[in-house]
């Protein structure tokens, strides 16, 4: 953890210790002995990196925004930002617990386990965690398959470039991770078998400095799209620069490559966790799992750019909607790992199961996964 980060932890979690959960507080608390008719229904946010990260944190937070729009002084918000996984995860967690929120959303996939932990202590208080596998009577998860965006995704960037290099910039080698750079390689071979994807990771989520020198770096190597799955602007701003092609992540990035950006993969929250504090009010609150994709726009793609041909649109835009009928599996066998392995046999679909594990590269790419 950097010491900036450690920084805004640390003096988050004094805070909250003190009772001044002000970060994105939506109402403050009287002055006076006198306690109000109606408490509000308290709300609170853990994310990974900074809400302007213009990514995956900023769209968590643009959801928080929206049930404070829904339900006005019926609810409180709180959010804390800039958490690292691990140790400071489960101590801000729990200082939320603690300090009396009745729901609770962790935003990361290594909040997982802290989210557990901290879960069992309070069985009186909800939780939900985004993309992990871990339930309890008080504990739900939810994630989006935004591998459904990534394959229409390989398509349009299998039709644009002129280099057939693809540099692709990873956070961790995670199932969610490995499924989008599959999706991803499927979509952009469907079209342009003779196309390459070089794959960096940076070992983070959000570090505008890494992703930039990654970026970098493919771009020396011959790429002239960038595709990213970690949550800065810095690869799009650097292919604005460069006159390439790339694709936003977790949320529209077009205000830094209007002519760069082709589309984005944007999260949409909002509805969701409108719903999942109704129900957390109104007494329907269950622990239960939710992926959604793009047939319940918890997944869904943002306009195109100016660069992307009308062919190609009305190309992708077929696909995107066949995706959403079901009628085109993704993950559809046969399928062999780039070791020569069969991994989904010929008239099968992969499971969901197999989805959340996945822990393999598709043929085609030339890389070998790296360790955790």
């Amino acid at each position: 953890m950097s010491e900036k980060t450690w920084t805004i932890t640390r003096r988050t979690v004094l805070g909250l210790a003190a009772g001044a959960l002000a970060l994105g507080a939506a109402v403050t608390a009287p002055f006076g002995g006198a306690a109000l008719a109606a408490d509000p229904f308290k709300v609170g946010f853990v994310y990974v990196g900074p809400i302007g990260d213009h990514g995956w944190s900023y769209q968590h937070d643009q959801g928080r925004l929206a049930v404070e729009k829904q339900f006005g002084d019926k609810v409180k918000t709180t959010y804390v930002e800039n958490v690292a996984e691990g140790a400071d995860a489960e101590r801000v967690i729990n200082q939320l617990a603690q300090s009396g929120h009745d729901l609770i959303f962790t935003t990361s996939f290594g909040f997982m386990n802290p989210t557990a932990k901290v879960a069992k202590r309070y069985p009186n208080v909800k939780f939900e965690h985004a993309t992990g596998y871990t339930r309890a009577d008080n504990l739900a998860t939810y994630a989006a398959r935004f591998y459904e965006g990534r394959y229409p995704v390989g398509v349009i960037a299998g039709r644009m470039t002129k280099s057939n290099v693809i540099g692709y910039i990873a956070p961790f080698p995670i199932p969610e991770v490995v499924r989008g750079i599959n999706a991803f390689t499927k979509g952009l071979h469907s079209v342009n078998p003779e196309a390459d994807v070089k794959i960096i990771y940076v070992n983070a989520w959000y570090d505008p400095g890494k992703e930039r020198e990654a970026a970098e770096t493919l771009v020396a190597q011959g790429a002239d799209v960038l595709v990213q799955h970690t949550d800065s602007a810095a690869a799009m701003q650097l292919a604005e620069e460069k006159g390439l092609t790339a694709f936003g992540q977790a949320s529209d990035m077009r205000q830094f490559g209007p002519n760069a950006q082709a589309t984005a993969i944007v999260d949409n929250w909002n509805d969701y966790y409108v719903a999942r504090v109704q129900a957390a009010m109104d007494g329907t609150w269950k622990s239960e799992d939710t992926w959604g994709g793009l047939n319940t726009d918890m997944v869904h793609m943002a306009d195109y750019g100016p660069k992307v041909p009308e062919e190609v649109k009305a190309e992708a835009n077929a696909i995107i909607e066949k995706i959403k009928s079901g009628e085109f599996q993704i993950f559809a066998g046969p399928m062999k790992d780039n070791q020569g392995a069969v991994r989904v046999e010929e008239g099968k679909v992969a499971s969901d199961k197999d989805l959340l594990s996945m822990d393999w590269y598709i043929e085609g790419i030339d890389a070998q996964l790296p360790k955790k």
